[in-house]
């Protein structure tokens, strides 16, 4: 068969901000605050943004492309199925508006009793490459067991911790990404929303579940970044608009709300749940006093108490906050975070993850990744007020399109013309809200309406893009009963955004998945 220490309320009204000040998770990356956008704007813009409609688009009508292929995962092997193709997105005239290209892996024998997991990145604008050939299919882009970047040419291996054997798998490309596009005389802009995302990527769930009949399957979302705030919503919509209850939700590198990672005039929120991740990346460094080398955990404990307590006091008081107290803060986060006190009082006690990589590592003329505060990249610009580029997205970014492009055509035997776009420029995205953009409500009220639905939160201890705290912070503020929220479950891993590209944490991925569907199908 082929388919996130508590904080007082007080502190809430630094969650507001005007619309304007959204940023999308351009070119897949989530903006940091408003002192990075130069850099992002940078990187953006090589996604590209011509959204004009080429010829050769795939009609949705065309056949799939089945292939069989095995996989061995310990000392089994598995015989599977690979079904390649398009779907449409249908206006209400029953006529196509799109098509989007998604890659399904049937485990052979199985039936319809057997879990399914629909699989997207983020971006907005990213296809599911990312988790596809990063570390959940059967295949895997090589790359160094530490993420860091191989020399070309990069090739495909087996991937010995694919969760295949747990469920079967479809990985979704939102429309402008991979090789979905929108048919001719639509436009492409007409799906860069919140919303219109959400509805069409829930569409595309509802047709494949029917279509392969898979309605009596276990069904599990795995969306990672922006797709965490995506599935948050995709959830609820299932429910509200399809009455497809859902199992579980597996929320990778992610967050619901963007109020806990993007600063303002009137947020000072993110700073304080940055500065944990802040303190493990200068500790895996080296850049911490002696006592806090000992034991990352210590560190890490001693950083979340301060920065939920004595520090986020102290940015609540704004110019109210005395010299003298103002510099034993500084100290304190010198000693959390590697850097000067200086530095961060020249930056008014608030750090923000664009300076923090370009500072920790200057005298080295390194900086640090941003999906990956351990990798680290020659600067380009030592003079500069931010990094040139992010070490770690470009490890990941080489690998990944190269084997995509070859795999897709030359296993599946999926051929078409289109490039295939594993970034895409999707601007502007309209959040359509006045505050910062939230799907947390969209979280909160799927659980709520569905009391058996688990999350699993998996993140990443150097993630400097999104860091674990923010979704933290936002299931620690659902509002929903207890019983309900002890569906929530987190565990961390220790590398960065994209964890499954970190050898040891793509084995212990495949570990959590299997006890979290297990448990929760």
């Amino acid at each position: 068969m082929a388919r996130f220490v508590v904080l007082t309320k007080i502190l809430l009204f630094c969650v507001v901000a005007i619309g304007s000040q959204h940023a999308c998770f351009a070119a897949a990356e989530i903006k940091e605050s408003s002192d990075t956008q130069k850099e992002e704007k940078l990187t953006a813009s090589k996604a590209g943004d011509d959204h004009a409609q080429p010829a050769t688009v795939p009609d949705a009508s065309d056949e799939p492309v089945i292939t069989s292929h095995s996989v061995t995962v310990g000392k089994t092997k598995l015989s599977y199925t690979t079904e390649t193709g398009m779907l449409p997105l249908l206006k209400n005239d029953g006529t196509a508006k799109a098509s989007m290209f998604y890659i399904a892996y049937t485990l052979d024998g199985g039936d319809a009793s057997r879990p399914i997991i629909y699989c997207f990145n983020g971006g907005p604008g990213a296809s599911a490459v990312w988790l596809h050939l990063g570390g959940l299919g059967p295949k895997r882009a090589r790359v160094n067991p530490d993420a860091t970047l191989p020399p070309p040419p990069y090739k495909l291996v087996t991937n010995e911790h694919t969760i295949l054997p747990y469920a079967d798998l479809v990985f979704i490309d939102p429309v402008a990404t991979g090789y979905s596009r929108p048919t001719k005389d639509e436009k492409a802009e007409q799906f860069f929303g919140k919303r219109p995302d959400i509805e069409a990527m829930s569409e595309f769930i509802v047709l494949y579940t029917t279509r392969h009949h898979r309605w009596g399957s276990p069904k599990y979302l795995c969306g990672e970044s922006y797709g965490v705030f995506r599935a948050a919503g995709i959830a609820e919509y299932l429910q509200d608009q399809h009455g497809m209850f859902l199992n579980g939700l597996l929320l990778v590198s992610g967050l619901v709300d963007f109020g806990t990672i993007r600063t303002g005039s009137t947020n000072d929120l993110p700073y304080s749940i940055f500065l944990p991740t802040l303190t493990a990346v200068a500790h895996f460094h080296n850049r911490l006093p002696t006592d806090l080398q000992q034991n990352l955990q210590d560190a890490m404990r001693e950083s979340r108490t301060f920065a939920s307590g004595e520090y986020l006091a102290a940015l609540f008081a704004g110019d109210r906050l005395e010299d003298g107290k103002r510099k034993q803060i500084a100290s304190k986060l010198s000693r959390l975070t590697g850097l000067s006190a200086d530095i961060i009082l020249e930056n008014r006690l608030r750090i923000s993850p664009s300076m923090f990589r370009k500072k920790l590592l200057s005298k080295e003329g390194l900086i640090c990744g941003r999906y990956d505060g351990r990798i680290t990249g020659r600067d380009g610009d030592p003079s500069g007020s931010y990094p040139t580029f992010d070490p770690s997205y470009m490890a990941a970014l080489g690998p990944l399109a190269a084997t995509m492009n070859a795999y897709v055509r030359e296993e599946l035997a999926f051929e078409n013309d289109l490039p295939y776009k594993a970034l895409a420029g999707v601007r502007p995205w309209k959040f359509e809200e006045n505050t910062y953009s939230s799907t947390a409500a969209d979280l909160g009220s799927a659980m709520s309406k569905n009391p058996h639905l688990k999350v699993l939160v998996m993140t990443g201890q150097c993630d400097l893009a999104v860091p674990p705290d923010a979704m933290r912070f936002s299931i620690d503020h659902l509002e929903i009963d207890p019983a309900i929220k002890a569906n929530v479950s987190f565990t961390e891993y220790t590398s960065g955004h994209m964890m499954y590209l970190n050898l040891p944490d793509l084995k212990k991925l495949g570990q959590d998945v299997s006890e979290f569907i297990n448990a929760s199908k």
